[in-house]
């Protein structure tokens, strides 16, 4: 008994089978063309840059949820450090909840701050960073010295970890950031580059005469050439129908009003 035509044929995962009267070479081609379509969309500098972005945002989301549980890891040794021995409820003792968001709130405005100008590339001053190595120097020694003082090196540990990380997440952070941008703008550029040229992209024209200034008496020439018997000559005519500068309309109005003997004043 025969096979029927098509039947036991291999097809590629995710592609639909060949057409029955559809040769190789045909179907082929087709696949190639569909495939240089397709990078031609996936390097798009726009597309590149959106997916560096996504991975931007991703990187900032994790380190500001890791920075934050950090520093919220470190409220109660603060507030232990800055209660000392005050009793409970009283006075001293809420108000030492106070001294960590206050340095807290203070180093996050800081990474806030750093987080746009990494990304424009702007560069802070030496006042910036001292801010945020102070703050981070203040909430590490309030973590640790009850330990320091009791000498108890497993508290000590366990009371470091969680300020040295939101340092170092702080320093990798802005670093990264930074890094990142220069990748959007790498990617970008490299796409741009590599993005062929169509026939219907009309390439600049550079040639001499682009580049060099427009002299007066082409200006008046193309006011002359536009003046009519019933025209008024101004200055905003001038500019009008020349393009010229503001300064250089009223030595353009005066000479051509000069030149047609007041007709068109």
């Amino acid at each position: 008994m025969s096979t029927p035509k098509g039947v036991g044929r291999v097809v590629a995962f995710g592609r639909p089978p060949a057409a029955p009267d559809e040769n190789t070479a045909a179907r082929l081609a087709r696949e190639a063309a569909e495939a240089a379509e397709l990078r031609a969309h996936q390097a798009r500098p726009d597309v590149v840059a959106l997916r560096v972005e996504r991975v931007r945002a991703q990187v900032d989301r994790l380190c500001w949820a890791g920075i934050v549980l950090g520093l919220g890891f470190t409220m109660t040794n603060v507030q232990h450090f800055a209660a000392g021995d005050a009793p409970v409820w009283s006075l001293p003792w809420l108000a030492a909840w106070l001294l960590d968001p206050t340095v807290s709130l203070v180093l996050l405005a800081i990474l806030r701050a750093e987080q746009v100008t990494a990304r424009y590339r702007v560069r802070t001053g030496p006042w910036v960073r001292r801010a945020k190595w102070f703050t981070l120097a203040a909430t590490y020694v309030m973590n640790t010295w009850a330990s320091y003082a009791a000498g108890s090196l497993s508290g000590i540990v366990l009371h470091s970890v969680p300020p040295l990380v939101v340092f170092v997440a702080a320093e990798a952070v802005t670093d990264l950031r930074d890094k990142l941008t220069e990748a959007v703008s790498a990617a970008f550029t490299e796409a741009d580059q590599r993005r062929p040229v169509t026939v219907h992209e009309r390439q600049p024209r550079t040639s001499a005469r682009s580049k060099r200034r427009t002299t007066f008496g082409e200006y008046l020439a193309a006011a002359r050439a536009a003046w009519a018997p019933e025209v008024t000559v101004t200055p905003s005519w001038v500019r009008e129908v020349t393009g010229c500068s503001r300064g250089l309309s009223s030595r353009l109005a005066a000479t051509l009003v000069r030149e047609v003997g007041g007709s068109g004043s």
